[in-house]
């Protein structure tokens, strides 16, 4: 969903796919600022604040899929009514948990564990970052946290060093495919979740949902070490 002068960003996209690709119109694009320090760690800063999905614009949508994956930019986007209604479509529901530490706030990004309560409701798959788990657990992420959010299935992903899943009050640690070192990884984290919805979707069990994730994560970051621009060549 963005504003109408935006769609043109996706014709790519939607010349390759045709349609599979939907985006619906809304008064505002989310816009992000992304630098670069020296060692490579990504500070972000928020441009514009994106719109709100409501249960007529889910409606509007339409989703045919059983499965629907949730990737929020910040905790405004979905809130929980939306939840509740794809929910009540019969819809199971994975959700980015980005959206639950990024506070809606212009100027450098600002990341907190102040979520609405009930958020997570009518979430059945909850993936965090490393760094989002934290702050989620104010402190160390464990099977005390994961059953204290109530979600049914939780993924906490550590980059090269794999995953931990929790399902029903205990953790399994999948090792990640193989390590991709010296290499730029912004999106890995949406093609680890995408893939692993998609397979669980498909009848996969979580752990070998998520060690064909982790291979494809590190297929494709494989592709980024071995690009070369053309002007380095």
């Amino acid at each position: 969903m963005g504003a109408e002068r935006d769609h043109a960003l996706f014709d790519g996209l939607r010349a390759r796919f045709e349609s599979l690709v939907q985006i619906l119109p809304s008064d505002v694009t989310s816009s992000f600022s992304l630098d670069y320090d020296d060692t490579d760690h990504r500070h972000m800063g928020v441009l514009a604040i994106g719109p709100v999905w409501t249960a007529a614009d889910i409606e509007l949508a339409d989703p045919m899929t059983t499965w629907v994956h949730l990737a929020p930019l910040l905790r405004t986007d979905f809130p929980a009514e939306a939840l509740s209604g794809l929910a009540a479509r019969g819809h199971r529901v994975a959700y980015d948990g980005q959206g639950l530490v990024r506070a809606d706030r212009l100027g450098p990004l600002v990341e907190d564990r102040r979520f609405p309560a009930g958020l997570l409701a009518d979430v059945d798959i909850l993936k965090l970052a490393e760094d989002e788990a934290v702050i989620v657990a104010d402190g160390a992420f464990d099977a005390s946290t994961a059953e204290r959010l109530g979600v049914e299935e939780i993924l906490v992903t550590y980059g090269s060093e794999g995953c931990d899943i929790y399902i029903d009050g205990a953790v399994e640690r999948v090792p990640a495919a193989w390590r991709v070192l010296d290499v730029q990884t912004t999106g890995a984290g949406d093609m680890f979740t995408t893939c692993y919805v998609a397979h669980r979707a498909a009848g996969d069990d979580p752990r070998q949902a998520a060690e064909s994730a982790s291979e494809l994560v590190a297929r494709e970051l494989d592709k980024r070490v071995h690009t070369v621009a053309p002007d380095s060549a």
